[in-house]
């Protein structure tokens, strides 16, 4: 595979809304994700009302990339070989004494399973996107409450979050301003969507003007995605795309068959029969890669049109992406943002100009390192007893080097390149940092020399 990839050379651009081209005030929403949750916990189920309560600082938990064991109560980080970095029962950190005595030296024991990406299991839950993370908590707040009253051994909160999340989002929900979330979003859209920046939409037109051709693929049902896309785009914003694909509910959409997941047309935002094949562009509703790359065919004139898919989630848009349609894919990364501003002792001492326009709210925001959790890119393997700590890739850094093609903190960070502009990708026999852009997360470089790619 050639070393460097151009969106000159693809035919079409798919991007995700939620924390793609829409992005969030990640603060704000968090708090109301997690509200959204914790009400109908409190309200419905009967849990403890301190849940309600919380404190600013409690949002360190929240870390992309952590793996919650349910029945344990278990939150763990992973290495690249899946043994256990760190890892906290509740909100409570172990130490390194707990973690070998719980998991010792070895791979985690679903290791195998969560790192083919493929499965959700009723054992365990990947947290890996900023809808997901508050839950993160809010769960592991729920298992410190338990102990507090219960002591348990073997916990089945589960089904009550689930309970929680179908409250909130299922696809009646907006219509029916249904839970907490879709009624404070109409509500209040600019306490937590970012206006998309003038950069982007005019990159999106020229893309468009270089005969490219633009689709928006998103699980968001089409009442939330058209509110999303009005607010940070204008009422015009079908103008952008050539095909609009709302609850693609993703993954599924890149692993299911025409069968399993048909495309269906939208008629006031109730979707309608299912249809044999897709004929031409327009909006539509659920629907399956292969279909629409039959289409694409058609569109392009060509056998083989080239594809990149730019999405956040590296379980329901990079990996399926790449691993089921062979697509380019490039991954948003908004800790590439956070690497560079850790809020740390000396950073506090500092004068206020240095710090620029990370201060007051904006270092709150979940994707700053977490201190509970530190790098989402790399940590260090505690020593046995004298030796050494040694610095290892997170899991998560490992799967950004296997299934993106590039990762990027916005897409305003591309925005004003020549179309042509060509990136060095991500590769089995590239230097581990070699596709991030513009530069690299600091974690991965002091010692960039002892991070070998397997």
């Amino acid at each position: 595979m050639q070393q460097y990839f151009s969106l000159a050379d693809c035919d079409v651009m798919g991007f995700d809304l939620d924390h793609t081209l829409c992005r969030y005030h990640l603060p704000q929403s968090a708090r109301l994700i997690y509200d959204s949750f914790a009400q109908y916990l409190v309200t419905e189920k009967g849990y403890d009302k301190d849940l309600l309560t919380l404190a600013p600082d409690s949002l360190d938990f929240c870390c992309k990339g952590l793996v919650l064991e349910i029945e344990e109560g278990n939150f763990l980080k992973l290495a690249e070989d899946g043994t256990v970095l760190r890892a906290s029962h509740g909100t409570k950190s172990m130490t390194s004494e707990e973690l070998l005595e719980t998991y010792g030296r070895r791979e985690w024991k679903h290791f195998n399973t969560v790192s083919g990406m493929v499965s959700r299991s009723a054992k365990y839950y990947l947290y890996d996107n900023y809808f997901d993370l508050p839950g993160a908590l809010l769960c592991a707040r729920v298992v410190d409450s338990l102990d507090q009253h219960d002591g348990q051994k073997k916990y089945d909160f589960w089904k009550d979050m689930v309970a929680a999340i179908q409250h909130n989002y299922k696809i009646s929900a907006f219509k029916e301003d249904c839970g907490t979330y879709f009624p404070e979003v109409k509500n209040h859209p600019d306490k937590y969507l970012q206006r998309c920046p003038e950069s982007v939409k005019k990159w999106l037109k020229q893309l468009k003007s270089a005969g490219k051709i633009l689709l928006l693929i998103t699980s968001s049902h089409s009442d939330y995605c058209r509110l999303l896309c009005e607010h940070i785009l204008g009422n015009d914003f079908e103008e952008y795309f050539d095909i609009v694909i709302t609850n693609a509910l993703k993954p599924g959409f890149f692993s299911h068959t025409p069968n399993q997941r048909p495309f269906r047309t939208l008629e006031n935002d109730e979707e309608q029969e299912a249809l044999l094949s897709l004929d031409k562009p327009g909006w539509y509703s659920q629907g399956n890669a292969i279909q629409l790359y039959e289409l694409l065919k058609k569109m392009t004139g060509k056998l083989d049109p080239k594809v990149v898919y730019f999405g956040d989630s590296m379980h329901s848009d990079i990996f399926p992406a790449r691993h089921y349609s062979n697509w380019e894919t490039v991954f948003i990364l908004e800790e590439l943002l956070g690497d560079k501003v850790t809020v740390s002792a000396e950073a506090e001492s500092e004068p206020l100009e240095k710090k620029g326009k990370y201060e007051g709210d904006q270092l709150k925001a979940p994707y700053f390192v977490s201190i509970q959790w530190g790098s989402f890119f790399m940590d260090r393997l505690p020593g046995l007893e004298n030796a050494e700590e040694t610095l290892v890739r997170t899991w998560s850094c490992k799967c950004i080097s296997t299934y993106s093609t590039i990762a990027i903190p916005s897409l305003e960070a591309i925005a004003d390149l020549p179309l042509d502009y060509r990136f060095t990708r991500f590769s089995s026999n590239s230097s581990a940092t070699a596709g991030y852009y513009p530069s690299p997360p600091r974690a991965l470089l002091p010692n960039e020399e002892s991070v070998t790619m397997k």
